[in-house]
């Protein structure tokens, strides 16, 4: 497969070689479902990246073309088809306590307040926003059960989204390899994980109590949030980088209306926020405005 020079008529000509005629039409066109559908935007760069994930769709569902693909996620019929596009277009790289700055703040920083707000009866709320695998949300989980046992009596939980309904069911289910788990410190794995016998071996799976924290719901961000109450902490890592500026800057603004005063705002290592509402509090760390819990 080789990318193409452009010649010939404007979104007629072929843009990647390879198996399947790839046009500048055919890539708009894809790139335009996956912006009105989940906001992420693909620059004209992404031309091979879309033909070599979307080649595996053509010839698993028996197209001939991308044009003929591009005629079936248009129509009425391709709902299902689109949601395999997204989760071929979506990247889903992810790993325990993954950015460990931010788990070593949320320890110290913030997790104090809130855990004797929930000990005198209050409500506490974190939220994973593109949680992916789980990964993210349990490390969350984890961080707090480690100061705080007793979470799963009180009024605390853990909302943990992605639009993509294919790693929420592998979140779900809570097992991973000895390899992803190696990242959790051996004390909070012992204690909160249990081992299991599985097709390929031997698997780690998360224990009822961190399971009993985490809620897993599917959740379009640039979509409807049915969520009434504000949360405490977000987690919203690496997802932003794929929306364009004007995106990024309502979800920046969306995410500060959903804090608490006071509360907490993670993003990626190459993210900035961009928003009156929150301020700088430590790398990559954002506060919102006013004085809560924490």
């Amino acid at each position: 497969m080789t990318a193409v020079s452009r010649s010939g008529n404007a979104g007629e000509r072929p843009v990647v070689g390879g198996e399947f005629a790839f046009t500048d039409a055919d890539f708009r066109q894809i790139a335009a479902i996956l912006y009105a559908d989940s906001g992420i935007h693909l620059p004209d760069t992404k031309a091979t990246l879309v033909y070599s994930r979307l080649a595996k769709r053509l010839r698993a569902i028996g197209l001939r073309s991308f044009r003929e693909y591009c005629a079936l996620v248009s129509g009425a019929d391709g709902v299902p088809e689109r949601q395999a596009m997204l989760t071929a277009l979506t990247t889903n790289v992810t790993r325990f306590f993954r950015e460990p700055h931010h788990f070593e703040h949320l320890k110290a920083q913030v997790l104090p307040g809130l855990v004797e707000a929930a000990r005198s009866g209050g409500r506490v709320r974190l939220w994973s926003a593109g949680c992916s695998t789980g990964q993210e949300p349990f490390s969350m989980a984890l961080t707090l059960l480690s100061l705080f046992p007793a979470a799963p009596d009180h009024d605390v939980r853990i909302l943990a989204t992605d639009i993509d309904p294919n790693v929420l069911a592998e979140a779900e289910a809570a097992e991973y390899g000895t390899e992803a788990v190696s990242a959790i410190p051996e004390a909070l794995r012992g204690r909160w994980l249990e081992t299991v016998k599985g097709a390929e071996g031997l698997r780690w799976r998360m224990g009822a109590a961190v399971r009993g924290l985490v809620a897993f719901r599917e959740l379009n961000l640039i979509g409807q949030w049915p969520m009434r109450g504000r949360f405490d902490v977000i987690f919203c890592r690496n997802v932003a980088i794929y929306f364009d500026d004007p995106t990024q800057e309502r979800l920046w603004g969306r995410f500060a209306a959903a804090l608490v005063d006071g509360g907490r705002l993670y993003v990626g290592h190459s993210e900035r926020v961009q928003t009156p509402l929150c301020t700088p509090d430590g790398l990559t760390t954002y506060r919102r405005a006013g004085s809560a819990h924490v």
